[in-house]
């Protein structure tokens, strides 16, 4: 752990493809950001921790900033602004290999005028020529000029002596509100939250409204988020880890390059996440591509909530035939509860976090061997098996709820599913997935 076990933050700044995402994935020592010869691939801010000579810092990744620019690439640049403003220190990364340019000289402006703590780091600098001339860069205001080449692990040692040393000055000038916090284990006792969905179906404005901070770009075009935005939040159920993951198009196999390298991340969230939000457009009704996404989801073995967004835009009849046609295409999730929501004006989000911790409630429930035995003789009363007897039953595992069944021979699927349903409704089982196994014991 680090000096007193404080954690900084550091801001990687610059104009669009000078090698911050590739810089990213050298400081923290694996492929954690998106990297493609392409302006503009990074777009959302995010953070990776990692350490350096016995101190602990978070990295945090940005789009390019631009001056000027469309509606997206100002809100690129907007959310660069926000991570420059929550950081203590920047890394102003520029490209050896172009020399300065006006973009360039126009972050440069910005940042002086912020006067936090800036490191040059002059990019693609693999000859002796390019380091030689890094230091052209002098030219846009800052001291400390470090010439490295991210891609290749030149100097990178050399820069991040200088990020730990300026971190460790005692005159560093920390905001009030910003101040270093103590590192915490990030998985410990923190329920992980996936929102999946088709693009443009309204993931990453459901993330800003229930994260409460605009910190996923939000735009009208499909495939904005390419990346998973991962926030640690404290909510009205406890702390909980948001995944706003990319939007699920195509199957991995027929896509290539960002969008490939995104939905690989977006399947390993939801195998990661303890309960997944699958977010329908209300709109465009359940397609093909949401019943395969949903049956990815369901696959995962953990709890789902369907959400139909863009609710507020329908008719009365068209929220009916919605609703309807949503549980019949989707009825293989029995067990997951269907929300109606608009991301965009909150309407039933405040639904959304109580059926959540319903779902992680049911998700680790373990039922008393007694209780269990109990009820199953109630619902063989009720309604006997045909050709069977279930002896006795014990729940072998929760994460889902697994049960094991006794029986003298084999028990036929729709009396399994009568169980299924008579157990969610007696052990309050409902938005959690069960696993059920029968295994034959002889008279």
């Amino acid at each position: 752990m680090g000096r007193e076990a404080r954690l900084y933050k550091v801001a990687i700044i610059g104009r669009p493809n000078v090698g911050k995402s590739t810089l990213v994935n050298r400081i923290v020592g694996r492929q954690a950001a998106i990297v493609e010869e392409k302006s503009g691939v990074t777009r959302d801010r995010k953070g990776y921790i990692t350490s350096w000579r016995g101190v602990d810092f978070e990295i945090v990744d940005t789009g390019g900033w631009l001056e000027h620019g469309d509606v997206l690439e100002k809100k690129i640049s907007e959310q660069a602004l926000l991570a420059i403003k929550e950081c203590q220190l920047i890394l102003f990364v520029v490209d050896g290999e172009v020399g300065v340019t006006g973009e360039d000289a126009a972050v440069a402006s910005l940042l002086r005028r912020l006067e936090k703590p800036t490191i040059v780091a002059v990019n693609k600098a693999e000859s002796d020529q390019r380091r030689m001339a890094a230091w052209e860069f002098a030219k846009l205001g800052f001291e400390d000029i470090v010439a490295i080449s991210a891609l290749h692990g030149m100097m990178t040692g050399d820069l991040l002596d200088v990020v730990v040393d300026k971190l460790l000055e005692s005159d560093l000038d920390t905001p009030e509100d910003d101040t270093p916090k103590e590192i915490a284990d990030p998985n410990a006792g923190i329920f992980s939250v996936a929102i999946v969905g088709r693009p443009n179906v309204g993931k990453s404005t459901l993330f800003n409204r229930l994260v409460g901070d605009d910190r996923a770009v939000v735009h009208d075009l499909p495939g904005t988020t390419t990346d998973t935005i991962d926030t640690v939040i404290e909510t009205e159920i406890g702390t909980l880890r948001f995944l706003d993951t990319a939007g699920m198009r195509k199957r991995v196999k027929q896509s290539s390059g960002t969008e490939y390298y995104s939905m690989v991340r977006a399947l390993k969230a939801i195998d990661a996440a303890d309960v997944a939000l699958l977010i329908i457009d209300g709109l465009e009704g359940v397609t093909h591509q949401d019943q395969r996404l949903a049956e990815r989801v369901d696959a995962a073995g953990s709890p789902v909530l369907v959400l139909l967004n863009k609710w507020e835009k329908l008719t009365a009849e068209q929220k009916l035939e919605r609703g309807t046609e949503a549980e019949e295409k989707l009825a293989f999730l029995t067990y997951a509860p269907f929300i109606r929501i608009s991301a965009l004006t909150g309407l039933g989000v405040n639904r959304v976090l109580p059926a959540v911790q319903s779902a992680l409630v049911a998700y680790r429930n373990r039922v008393p061997t007694r209780l269990l035995n109990t009820a199953l003789g109630e619902f063989q009363a009720a309604h006997p098996p045909k050709g069977t007897k279930i002896l006795y039953a014990v729940q072998g595992a929760t994460d889902p709820p697994t049960f094991t069944f006794f029986t003298t021979k084999p028990v036929e699927p729709g009396y399994l599913r009568y169980l299924e349903r008579k157990m969610r409704e007696r052990f309050g089982l409902g938005p959690s997935p069960i696993k059920m196994r029968v295994r034959r014991r002889s008279d």
